[in-house]
C-alpha cells in the first residue's frame, strides 16, 4: 500500500511538471505613470490647508518635495512659498489655471505641483503624564489632493489624492480650529504626513510585476 501511494505521488508530480509546473517567472519593471523627466524643471507651490492652522501643510510640502527628488527621473524642483499671494494675484479662491500661468510667467517653469490638505473629524483627548505634565492629542482625518499643472495652458496634467486618519500629538485648538504647531512636527504628526505623501507620490516611481 505504501509503495502504491508513493508511486501515485510521483505520477502527480510528473504530470504537474509536464503541464507547466516548472514554469520560470521573470520580474518586469513597469515605468512610472508620471514621467517627470520630460519636463526637466518643475515648481512646487507650498500646499494650502483647510480647517487647520500651523505647520502641517509645510511639512507635507517638504515630504512631497523629497519624493520628487528621490524619483528615478531627473528633474529640478523650484520650491515656492507665498501661495496665497499667487492666488490673490490670479483672483482664484483655490489653485487653478490662473495661478499656474502666473507661476509660469514669474519663474519660467513648464509645470507646477500644487496640493491642498483638508482636516476633519477632530477628536481631542488628553490628560496628565506620570510626571504630572499635561498633554494634548487628537485623532484627526486628513485628505491630501495634489495636482500637476501646465504653466502655459493652466490645464491639469495629473492628479492624485489620499486620506488617512491617525492620532497626533502636540495639537492645540485655537478658536475652534486645530493648530499643528509642534516643536518637532516630524515626531508629532510625521507618520500621518508620510502615509498621505506615500500614496499620492506612487505614480512617480516604477512598479514591478511578476510574469
Amino acid at each position: 500500500m505504501r509503495l502504491a501511494a508513493w508511486m501515485y505521488v510521483v505520477g502527480l508530480s510528473a504530470t504537474a511538471l509536464a503541464c507547466g509546473g516548472g514554469r520560470q517567472y521573470t520580474t518586469v519593471m513597469i515605468p512610472p505613470r508620471l514621467d517627470l523627466g520630460q519636463f526637466e524643471r518643475a515648481a512646487l507651490a507650498t500646499f494650502t490647508v483647510e480647517n487647520a492652522k500651523g505647520s502641517l501643510h509645510e511639512l507635507a510640502t517638504r515630504r512631497f518635495a523629497e519624493q520628487i527628488l528621490q524619483a528615478p527621473q531627473d528633474v529640478e524642483v523650484l520650491e515656492l512659498t507665498g501661495t496665497d499671494a499667487v492666488l490673490r494675484q490670479a483672483g482664484e479662491p483655490a489653485f487653478g489655471p490662473g495661478s499656474a500661468r502666473a507661476i509660469g510667467a514669474a519663474h519660467d517653469v513648464p509645470v507646477v505641483f500644487a496640493g491642498h490638505l483638508t482636516v476633519s473629524n477632530v477628536k481631542p483627548s488628553g490628560g496628565l503624564s506620570a510626571l504630572g505634565i499635561p498633554h494634548f492629542e487628537a485623532t484627526v482625518q486628513v485628505e491630501l489632493n495634489v495636482g500637476l499643472y501646465s504653466t502655459q495652458s493652466g490645464g491639469t496634467l495629473w492628479r492624485a489624492g489620499s486620506t488617512a486618519s491617525e492620532k497626533v500629538g502636540q495639537l492645540a485648538i485655537v478658536r475652534g480650529e486645530p493648530s499643528f504647531s509642534a516643536k518637532d512636527p516630524s515626531a508629532a504628526y510625521g507618520r500621518l504626513v508620510d502615509r498621505l505623501v506615500a500614496v499620492v507620490s506612487r505614480d512617480l516611481y516604477p512598479t514591478y510585476e511578476r510574469r
